[in-house]
């Protein structure tokens, strides 16, 4: 009989509050409403749905969300104890037993802002009045509370309004039921992502991450670290580009020797050929020439993949280049490798001993590279030049062999 009594005084009460507010609220009040009660019963079904709790305490807790704002109807100040003693007076009226109203009672004043709850009811109710915090309508629940605010007085710009909410949800709220954090923490913080982002798209945020920025480029250890990264950056680009040229060439030529070999060699064994048999071969020699460098600019030199404890402390070793150490265990690696990140001096040195060896390899590939764009160069300019005078001289004896 209880059970059902309950039932259905949560019915009445239901209508009690709508008349109620119909008929006593403020129009100021576009946030504090019964559409607010309703969605504080909702999320109150729904942690009680999902949790252990017994069909007395779950309506107990409806009656407390329904009741919990009803002192806005009254007055904005100290809201949650008018609203207590409506409730009170509301449920004696209904003859409902006292240690329930009690409970009830205690569950509107907690909602107070500057409570905190001391068992698993409070905790409930705590999480369902805030619960819009991690709704996908947090946004326009937020838009109605500060309008409400500013019917009331008071005013807050867009950028001060966001400032107190991140600062409400960083500083101030939590959820404290085992529902609520393990279901609704995820979408606080990615509405409040959403306020920082929104922040930081303000003008005054853009000049504040700048002047950090700033102060930060003016610090000599990130000049240091940006000078290393942007050198060593570079250094690797222009091995790439040189890498790419060697290919190239080397690609190039090897078209031309396989179209000598398939076109021109097997047509000198003709005695009609033969004037072309020295152009071709200087073709063919420098095209050689121009693949054999192409391949020493491009070919790795691994070192010996080890070193020793006394080339460590003497830092004669390059702990960043693979192949000082791809052969070391992994114990002795580490070891060398801490020590060298406990000294910031020998840090900076690696790295400098790392770009310098960087830029001898760079050296000795754009050496060789440029003598392998010169020989191509030359090898063509004198293989046309064979050929042309290749060319004349067949053309000039046949022509006195024809005079008689």
């Amino acid at each position: 009989m209880q059970t059902l009594f309950m039932d259905d005084l949560i019915k009445i009460t239901d209508d009690y509050v709508l008349n109620l507010f119909k008929k006593n609220l403020d129009e100021r009040y576009v946030y504090h409403n019964y559409t607010h009660t309703k969605r504080v019963v909702k999320s109150i079904k729904e942690i009680i749905d999902n949790s252990e709790i017994d069909v007395k305490e779950a309506q107990i807790l409806t009656l407390a969300a329904l009741l919990h704002d009803i002192g806005y109807t009254q007055s904005d100040e100290n809201h949650e104890e008018v609203g207590a003693e409506m409730a009170e007076a509301y449920l004696k009226q209904h003859n409902v037993d006292q240690a329930i109203i009690e409970q009830i009672v205690t569950l509107i004043k907690v909602t107070k802002c500057d409570r905190l709850p001391q068992n698993k009811l409070e905790e409930i109710i705590l999480d369902a009045d805030s619960s819009h915090f991690a709704k996908d309508y947090y946004k326009e629940t937020s838009e109605l509370l500060k309008k409400e605010l500013e019917l009331r007085g008071q005013l807050y710009t867009n950028k001060e309004w966001r400032a107190e909410n991140i600062k409400f949800f960083t500083q101030f709220h939590r959820y404290y039921s085992d529902y609520a954090i393990k279901n609704w923490n995820k979408s606080k913080n990615e509405n409040l992502l959403r306020l920082l982002k929104k922040k930081k798209k303000s003008k005054n945020k853009i000049k504040k991450e700048q002047l950090k920025v700033d102060l930060k480029n003016q610090s000599p250890e990130r000049a240091i670290q940006t000078l290393f990264r942007t050198t060593l950056r570079n250094h690797i680009k222009l091995s790439d580009i040189a890498d790419t040229k060697a290919n190239i060439l080397l690609s190039v030529n090897a078209i031309i020797i396989s179209l000598a070999l398939a076109n021109i060699i097997p047509k000198l064994d003709a005695p009609t050929n033969r004037h072309l048999l020295f152009p071709t071969l200087i073709l063919i020699l420098f095209s050689v020439a121009s693949i054999i460098l192409s391949i020493m600019s491009t070919r790795p030199n691994v070192t010996s993949g080890e070193f020793t404890d006394e080339q460590v402390r003497n830092r004669e070793v390059n702990l960043l280049f693979f192949g000082n150490f791809h052969k070391v265990p992994f114990k002795k690696y580490r070891e060398a490798l801490m020590g060298l990140l406990d000294n910031k001096e020998e840090v900076y040195e690696s790295l400098l001993k790392d770009l310098w060896l960087l830029g001898v390899v760079l050296n000795r590939k754009y050496t060789l590279l440029r003598w392998t764009y010169t020989i191509f160069m030359v090898g063509i300019i004198v293989s046309v030049i064979s050929f042309v005078i290749a060319f004349y001289t067949t053309d000039f004896q046949q022509i006195r062999t024809a005079i008689p």
